[in-house]
């Protein structure tokens, strides 16, 4: 069975037609990754954990 992904862009999305960011996709143990402007390139997959650690390592260098 194919499970239909529910694909999400960040709140921070640039203007314009808001297509420049990545996506992610919940797989519950693991998040899909993809680039919006070119979905159908290919989407990479983490543990959730890796990615919680990755998304606070980004919020801190912005800061």
């Amino acid at each position: 069975m194919t499970e239909t992904l529910r694909w999400r862009k960040s709140s921070f999305s640039g203007g314009g037609d808001g297509n420049t960011c990545v996506e992610i996709a919940d797989l519950h143990t693991r998040i899909a990754i993809r680039d919006s402007k070119a979905p159908s390139q290919g989407t990479l997959t983490i543990p959730v954990g890796s990615f919680d650690a990755l998304v606070q390592s980004l919020k801190r260098a912005t800061i």
